[in-house]
């Protein structure tokens, strides 16, 4: 059960998200939370991820990263973190990693009933060249001529308008995998517009790129780009 954030003083992980308690278990680094995942003892003695960050209680953290949570379940580094008898699952990482990716289509179905949301290679290509995308995503089993289209709108919105980077291109979920958690929302190509849902949305498949990329983003790739 999530309870409201009221950092006790149990919660010493949680109380001014200080920088000391924000130190991965496995690689000893210390960051901000939206680099690390946080992860808690559940009653039942199981360790789950606290992707909200709001469960009670002493949590730990750990790079937001497959396979530091991969070895942090290897080494038993959560009873250690954690100072209780814990378990956690052998497919925790996998866990982590559908979760994170529930968590982001759930964002874009959101934005999407904001308006910020639009799917279609035509819509994709007038929302990047008008300067309206913030993003844009292709499903990962998509046609390369539908994805170099899109990018070669991209890279004529970034030289047209002398931006530092392209505007952000994700390849994270085939068709199918959506359809299983967004239905008939379900796209080939898609674009993110401005507005706190579409940052959301923006902010979460950077998260999951992270994840899935040994802790870096790959989000400028094109066509190329693949599903980790």
């Amino acid at each position: 059960m999530i309870a409201e954030l009221h950092a006790s003083p149990e919660d010493d992980d949680l109380a001014g998200y200080d920088v000391n308690s924000r130190m991965c278990i496995v690689t000893r680094e210390s960051g901000s939370p939206d680099e690390l995942i946080r992860f808690v003892a559940a009653p039942d003695g199981t360790v789950i991820a606290d992707l909200k960050r709001q469960l009670p209680g002493r949590g730990c953290w750990v790079k937001l990263d497959r396979a530091s949570v991969d070895k942090a379940v290897a080494k038993k580094s959560f009873a250690r973190a954690l100072k209780t008898d814990v378990k956690a699952a052998a497919d925790l990482g996998e866990t982590v990693d559908r979760l994170l990716a529930q968590q982001l289509m759930q964002m874009m179905n959101m934005a999407r009933k904001a308006g910020q949301f639009v799917s279609g290679s035509s819509k994709v290509d007038a929302a990047v060249r008008s300067g309206a995308a913030i993003a844009v995503f292709h499903s990962t089993d998509a046609a390369d001529d539908g994805v170099r289209k899109i990018d070669q709108a991209r890279k004529a919105w970034h030289l047209g308008m002398e931006t530092e980077e392209k505007i952000p291109s994700f390849r994270l979920f085939s068709e199918s995998e959506m359809e299983g958690v967004m239905g008939q929302n379900a796209f080939i190509h898609a674009a993110v517009l401005a507005g706190q849902a579409g940052e959301g949305v923006v902010k979460r498949a950077k998260m999951l790129e992270r994840y899935r990329s040994g802790g870096q983003s790959r989000a400028l790739g094109g066509a190329g780009q693949q599903k980790q």
